[in-house]
């Protein structure tokens, strides 16, 4: 069904089934996340509701970029939406590693991975757009949007669900409600899940710029002692600033007028790129750690930042939860081939196993990389940077994390094909 606007919406639009079931399957949540797990279930005989609370043109202005791993493209190649995303965003070759004024720098190159590029980098709206338009033409998904969903009551074979759309409630019932609905999840704090994790002591700083000299598709992740230091190459060879830094240092810094954050920006930048232009506002954000104590209840299953969020360092949070939605897309639609209800809580401990530890490993690794690299504590220092020089000088090593960081270290979906692209065995 096309995206669908308040005014076509009516109650009359839901089909119950001679169960009781308006849907098999509600997702809160029409970010990326949510609408790769509708998008991967097109052809699972699924009914689905998608429910999204912004319009669709104001979550598409969002201004953010991302790094797409290699495993998130192959899950899209999947889907078969990766060819209208493709010309939209930009490819990485080159990966330099390097601890602040530190000589040593580990470059991971196409070769090291016998890969045509290591990774991508792209917008919001370049991943969001070709996502809802893919969405619009499965059959089997309708998709609310604005719409809002104020309560939900978990019953022993299935959830009912209160919607509000244009001041008016209505209720549906779908054996299966998926929470996407970010960090802060309205459906998991209702659901009494609780979490654990910490905020950093640093905040985020995210900009536009455009260099003077091109970019040459190199990804850059410097470590400073005030945080990690990130470059990303984008279209129109323009990049993606991401700066990590103290809370004071961070706010200080946005409060700079724009000559003087751009002479801020350039001494931890370098000169390899000549002049910088900045384009656009620069925003900051904080920083956290957080893994729900359960990602499954019966009748509920949580994705993506309703599940778990981690430090931006690697750019590892949007491609956990694309390889959730694909995880819990294969479990889905496993269990609806052979007659199993997938509602039910032995159903979704197949994903809430694969997943959970797959993700806490991830949130470890970014945690330890944080710690070790933002602080001048002599051992850290002599220990990290050997640690570079050995990741430089030892190939199996340098594998490894290469594959780690890029998502091929972990259990791979059925819908990431691993044969479409020649990957190095090492």
């Amino acid at each position: 069904m096309a995206l669908t606007q308040l005014t076509q919406i009516s109650p009359l639009q839901t089909s119950t089934d001679k169960r009781g079931y308006d849907y098999d399957l509600v997702i809160v949540g029409g970010g990326i996340v949510g609408l790769t797990l509708a998008s991967a279930l097109k052809n699972s005989g699924l009914n689905i509701l998608l429910i999204e609370a912004k319009v669709a043109s104001a979550a598409v202005a969002k201004g953010q970029a991302y790094a797409i791993h290699m495993l998130s493209a192959l899950i899209y190649q999947g889907i078969g939406v990766w060819d209208k995303i493709l010309p939209q965003i930009a490819k990485y070759c080159q990966v330099r590693l390097s601890d602040a004024d530190y000589p040593d720098v580990v470059e991971f190159q196409t070769s090291d991975l016998g890969t045509p590029e290591l990774g991508y980098v792209a917008e919001h709206q370049a991943l969001l757009q070709p996502l809802q338009e893919f969405v619009q033409n499965c059959p089997n998904v309708t998709y609310f949007c604005p719409a809002e969903v104020v309560k939900t009551q978990y019953q022993q074979d299935m959830v009912a669900i209160d919607i509000k759309i244009a001041e008016q409630i209505y209720t549906v019932r779908s054996k299966l409600l998926v929470a996407a609905d970010g960090s802060r999840s309205p459906i998991r704090q209702a659901a009494g899940i609780k979490t654990h994790g910490w905020k950093y002591w640093q905040s985020c700083i995210v900009a536009f710029v455009k260099p003077e000299k091109p970019h040459n598709n190199t990804a850059y992740e410097r470590f400073w002692t005030s945080g990690p230091f990130a470059i990303l190459p984008l279209p129109g060879n323009r990049c993606r600033i991401v700066w990590t830094a103290p809370h004071a240092e961070a706010k200080a810094l946005c409060a700079l007028d724009d000559e003087q954050f751009l002479a801020e920006l350039t001494r931890r930048y370098g000169n390899q790129m000549g002049k910088l232009e900045l384009l656009g506002d620069r925003f900051i954000f904080p920083v956290q750690l957080m893994q729900s104590d359960r990602y499954v209840l019966p009748r509920l299953a949580l994705i993506g930042d309703a599940a778990h969020n981690c430090h931006p360092v690697g750019g590892q949070g949007l491609n956990l939860g694309i390889r959730d939605a694909a995880a819990l897309a294969q479990v889905l639609q496993k269990a609806h081939e052979t007659g199993e209800d997938i509602g039910k809580i032995q159903t979704l401990k197949r994903y809430e196993r694969w997943r959970k530890s797959e993700n806490l490993t991830i949130l470890g690794f970014t945690d330890l990389l944080d710690r070790m690299f933002s602080n001048n504590f002599l051992p850290f220092v002599l220990a990290r940077r050997l640690g570079l020089w050995f990741l430089q000088r030892v190939p199996l090593l340098k594998m490894f994390m290469l594959k780690l960081m890029i998502g091929l270290k972990g259990r791979t979906p059925e819908l990431a094909k691993l044969d479409i692209i020649p990957i190095r065995n090492s």
